[in-house]
């Protein structure tokens, strides 16, 4: 694999003229963020190729036992730079490092490996990270882009609560789709202009909760149902199957989590780090003033939420942890750790004990946080229905759709069992 000494560097000539390309992870959010990277100059360009040729095209360059996300993005990758739509001395990619024990901090290498094998070693790979991994001086990560950054994923989980709530119910077929195409545009327009106002952000936030919380619904009864699992898998459609959109045609309702309760319980683990682990102290420090940011960006979002009729507030991450804690230990840091276990729990807690589990085959760490405690979880909620699927290559659509159609066979059971109590 390519080492540092030989890395090509993304440079601040490169900025000007070349395309920067992004496999995609969740397309609500990366829309408004792709245009604020090209607000500040980047030419980015979101990829949102999927299908049997992206898996193939991956399977060339990366090793069948690596995990289904990495696969998933570096094909989507080198079936772009293969699709002649490029100059391949003009074109750079991009992707996110988290820097854990995961995968997924192997992707940049992995990717560099793929070029290198198709000849297109002189391609720039620029890792997207928090952690010092890696840097170019093309490429900077500054305090105003993190902030119109950090506003397109507040906005980004709104968007993604209300469309997943209300669609399942329209009376009027369509509307929910057109509302969110609508804010979408109106978010673009806020998070690019020459100036970002946090009084027009928390307006434009009670705005967008109140217009999808008055959408006429109607007031049929469906099972709510839960997903979690693997970050990638969890809010890629392709990855997944389309499984937000087979749970609406089979009559349930989608709920998933927002996406930065995942950053929330990057910052989190760093406490424990300093306490068990013997990390310098301000490390936690800094991660504690992260976690704090993040409560009060999201405040008026959550206020509004939690007064609208339909809709809930955004997770606590330290009532997570609490969740978690008599089940895994919150040492338990690689992936998606006692996070995923937290989310299951808080799903339960809410009232929706129907759950999709959702992992690449093969992915350690999440076959132990995730379907290893399920049994426990059943112990302490016997009213938990969860099913766990597995995503892979040779993953067999059939098996996944009879599996989840048994847990929604349940889940409509415990429905109507419900519905006679009240009665």
């Amino acid at each position: 694999m390519a080492d540092e000494k030989n890395r090509i560097e993304f440079t601040k000539e490169m900025k000007k003229e070349y395309t920067i390309l992004t496999p995609n992870m969740a397309p609500i959010h990366f829309e408004l963020i792709k245009n604020v990277l090209r607000s500040f100059g980047y030419k980015v360009e979101l990829l949102r190729t999927s299908g049997r040729e992206i898996v193939d095209e991956g399977l060339k360059y990366v090793h069948n036992d690596t995990c289904y996300p990495a696969l998933l993005s570096i094909g989507q990758l080198m079936h772009a730079l293969h699709s002649g739509k490029y100059d391949l001395h003009k074109v750079a990619l991009v992707m996110t490092q988290t820097g854990g024990g995961c995968r997924a901090s192997n992707y940049i290498a992995f990717i560099r490996r793929a070029l290198k094998k198709a000849g297109m070693e002189q391609i720039p790979v620029i890792s997207l990270n928090l952690s010092g991994l890696e840097s170019n001086p093309g490429f900077k990560l500054t305090l105003p882009l993190i902030r119109r950054i950090v506003y397109s994923a507040v906005f980004g989980d709104i968007l993604m609560k209300c469309v997943y709530r209300m669609r399942p119910y329209e009376l009027e077929k369509g509307i929910v789709n057109r509302k969110h195409k609508i804010w979408e545009q109106r978010v673009i327009a806020f998070v690019t202009g020459s100036s970002v106002s946090h009084g027009t952000f928390k307006k434009m936030c009670r705005e967008m909760v109140h217009d999808f919380d008055t959408i006429p619904i109607s007031d049929e009864k469906k099972p709510r149902v839960g997903i979690v699992g693997e970050i990638l898998v969890k809010f890629l459609p392709a990855a997944n199957n389309h499984l937000a959109d087979l749970l609406e045609a089979e009559g349930a309702e989608p709920v998933v989590p927002d996406l930065i309760d995942f950053i929330c319980y990057c910052f989190y683990n760093q406490n424990f780090k300093v306490e068990k682990l013997g990390f310098k102290k301000s490390k936690a420090t800094i991660a504690n003033l992260g976690l704090r940011a993040i409560d009060w960006l999201r405040k008026t979002a959550n206020e509004a939420l939690e007064q609208s009729r339909h809709f809930t507030p955004a997770a606590d991450i330290r009532d997570l942890a609490k969740m978690a804690a008599p089940i895994v230990s919150a040492g338990n840091q690689t992936g998606e750790g006692w996070f995923l276990t937290g989310e299951m729990m808080e799903l339960i807690h809410g009232g929706i004990p129907n759950i999709v589990c959702i992992q690449p085959f093969g992915c350690l760490p999440n076959h132990i946080v995730g379907k290893g405690v399920i049994k426990e979880v059943r112990r302490e909620h016997p009213e938990a229905n969860i099913v766990a699927i597995d995503y892979d290559p040779g993953a067999s659509e059939v098996n996944q759709l009879n599996r989840i159609k048994l847990m929604l066979s349940t889940a409509q059971k415990n429905l109507h069992k419900d519905d006679k109590k009240d009665a």
